[in-house]
């Protein structure tokens, strides 16, 4: 997956594996509800859509169809490291920021193709984390320093307050809080407030915004794919079966991470497997439901709290694969760890 500005997909990919003709009947169907649901939202409510994609085949696919993709000559050698390259909160010490906010780290910095450590992949963005702020508690006053965050609320009740403005925060609100602007994060409910925390580096010279963005993601209309092709399920946005809504890019301030969005995968769907160029930092963060991750040969079982990057090296391959009867949804963002 890619946006104009970020590093496009190579063309070369080995899996066969395709989405059957009953496949896009049948779902055709079931993801009507699915997608109804946003359509039918106050106009006021909406958020307006970002600008098509453009993709290196139609329908935001990565290839023209399943006749053009290719297998690689042999097995990479490499495939069964694939577990490096996965994250998961459970595997982690909590450490506390801002005063009171539990993390508990699913990918931090390392090196994009040889981990020191389960999760240490992470050359472009800081750190992907699973934070936890407990019901009643609220952050010291801070402004961040040379870092820039954004944090998308999975669970609780809370507000954030900055630069004179409080937002309500619920599950499926993301915020994006700039460098040198302080806030405070408050849990008003009475469970704990919890979320996936991104952090990003912000560079030298960088002008950061002035104020915080939020978004609700429900709210949020579907990308659309720029042409039509009979690989995209309807209603979908690329990669065959990838529901895609946009939260934050460059445009909205992001310093480093290019782009920030939710993906969708409806049930009994696949995306399209594809690789990734040198240096495309891309990151799969499971909200809801579990889901198999097929990275190069081998499947993982991916659960909410789990996150994984695969190998930028335009050979090993990735895709998502909903076996189940409800939807999954994953948070994904993608930057370069090619220093320009």
């Amino acid at each position: 997956m890619s946006r104009t500005g970020t590093s496009s997909f190579c063309r070369s990919c080995f899996c066969r594996s395709c989405l059957c003709r009953s496949w896009f009947r049948n779902y055709a169907a079931g993801l009507a509800p699915f997608l109804l649901g946003a359509a039918l939202l106050p106009t006021a409510a909406q958020t307006v859509a970002k600008p098509p994609v453009k993709t290196p085949s139609a329908g935001g696919n990565s290839f023209d169809g399943p006749g053009a993709v290719r297998y690689q000559p042999s097995r990479d050698v490499q495939d069964r490291r694939i577990d490096m390259f996965i994250g998961d909160w459970r595997d982690s010490m909590p450490r506390h920021i801002y005063g009171s906010l539990v993390l508990r780290d699913i990918l931090t910095r390392g090196d994009n193709y040889a981990p020191p450590q389960p999760g240490a992949v992470l050359q472009a963005a800081n750190y992907l984390a699973f934070g936890r702020l407990a019901a009643g508690n609220s952050t010291i006053p801070t402004s961040l320093q040379r870092e820039q965050n954004v944090f998308y609320i999975l669970g609780g009740n809370g507000e954030i307050t900055a630069g004179g403005k409080t937002t309500a925060l619920h599950k499926d609100v993301a915020v994006f809080i700039p460098a040198d602007l302080q806030f405070v994060v408050t849990s008003t409910g009475d469970q704990d407030l919890t979320m996936y925390v991104v952090s990003e580096p912000v560079p030298d010279g960088f002008v950061p915004g002035k104020a915080i963005l939020a978004i609700n993601e429900a709210q949020v209309p579907v990308r659309t794919p720029m042409a039509a092709s009979p690989f995209t399920l309807p209603g979908a946005s690329g990669h065959w079966a990838h529901i895609v809504r946009d939260l934050f890019s460059k445009t909205d301030g992001l310093a480093t991470i290019g782009d920030l969005i939710t993906v969708t995968i409806a049930p009994m769907t696949m995306g399209e497997p594809h690789p990734h160029n040198a240096g495309q930092e891309e990151i799969w963060a499971a909200i809801d439901g579990n889901s198999l991750a097929f990275i190069g040969t081998e499947l993982r079982v991916q659960h909410p709290g789990m996150a994984y990057m695969i190998r930028p090296d335009q050979s090993m391959t990735h895709s998502n694969i909903n076996t189940g009867d409800t939807p999954v949804k994953f948070l994904w963002f993608v930057s370069s760890s090619i220093k320009k």
